[in-house]
């Protein structure tokens, strides 16, 4: 029976059944799981100010996974069904066994849209080793060769020059601002939105895969 279900399908359930792990020239990224806590709640801690002035706020009164082992469990809990869900896939960036930050591929929309988000944060004392850029190619050719994703998209906080720096890297194309688009520390910020389809990808896949993967 399983020889006759669809390559599309057969890849998506694969990625169910059992954890996807991606892989760069240094990077390693898997979800991440309640034991990590304790690298998690460092890393984080560290970085307090560094991250949260790009992320959205948190809600007053609920249990923070960055001090909480609980709350941090439930989190990884709430990333494993959605990965089941096939809606959205996360993963912990890992250098030499080390968590250096966070990629997410993340609101996988089916059917004629086929497209999905990518999102992520690094380590302040591991940024500028183009460790993010390395770990979004790698969710690139998950999207489109694992998910069979028609297009990507990243959304920027224009002054956010050090997480412009990722998909200018890359060379993600443009499709311009949208105006008070999420919500990020309490704001509605603008966003700049860059953007990659199943097309450009076959003919830039190689090029990528050779300088990241």
């Amino acid at each position: 029976m399983l020889a006759r279900v669809p390559e599309r399908m057969r890849r998506a359930l694969a990625s169910v059944e059992s954890p996807p792990v991606l892989t760069g020239r240094r990077v390693r990224l898997r979800p991440l799981v309640p034991s990590d806590f304790a690298q998690w709640r460092e890393v984080r801690g560290h970085n307090g100010a560094w991250l949260t002035q790009w992320e959205p706020a948190k809600p007053k009164g609920a249990p923070d996974p960055d001090v909480s082992r609980s709350a941090f469990a439930a989190r990884c809990g709430a990333r494993d069904r959605e990965r089941h869900l096939g809606t959205g896939y996360g993963f912990g960036v890992f250098v030499e066994g080390t968590l250096v930050g966070e990629m997410n591929v993340a609101g996988v929309t089916r059917g004629p849209f086929q497209s999905c988000n990518i999102g992520y944060w690094i380590d302040q004392r591991h940024a500028g080793n183009g460790y993010i850029p390395e770990a979004v190619a790698a969710g690139l050719r998950f999207a489109f060769e694992e998910l069979d994703m028609h297009r990507v998209e990243i959304a920027i906080v224009p002054r956010n020059q050090r997480s412009r720096r990722v998909v200018e890297k890359l060379a993600l194309r443009s499709e311009g601002v949208a105006l008070r688009f999420l919500e990020i520390n309490g704001c509605w910020e603008d966003h700049e939105r860059f953007a990659i389809t199943t097309e450009e990808w076959a003919q830039r896949r190689d090029g990528l895969v050779f300088r990241w993967l």
